[in-house]
């Protein structure tokens, strides 16, 4: 058996995992249940990841560290 690993748009990736459900010839690993705090976590994590990347794009301009300090 071989595997292959595919990267999915978000927008497209309930679409895919139907499309491949119906193949009867593919098995699919079980999918890991996240806690409503685990999925937050990742969903925070990846707009903060984005948020980085248009700051190194220069497109949004991030807090110093100082500034998120005086806010404490």
């Amino acid at each position: 058996m071989k595997q292959v690993v595919l990267n999915v748009p978000d927008n497209k990736y309930p679409f895919f995992m139907e499309l491949v459900k119906s193949l009867g010839f593919v098995k699919l690993p079980e999918e890991s249940k996240l806690t409503k705090n685990q999925v937050e976590f990742v969903e925070g994590t990846k707009k903060s990841l984005e948020q980085v990347e248009q700051h190194l794009k220069g497109e949004i301009k991030l807090k110093t560290a100082d500034q998120l300090f005086d806010e404490l």
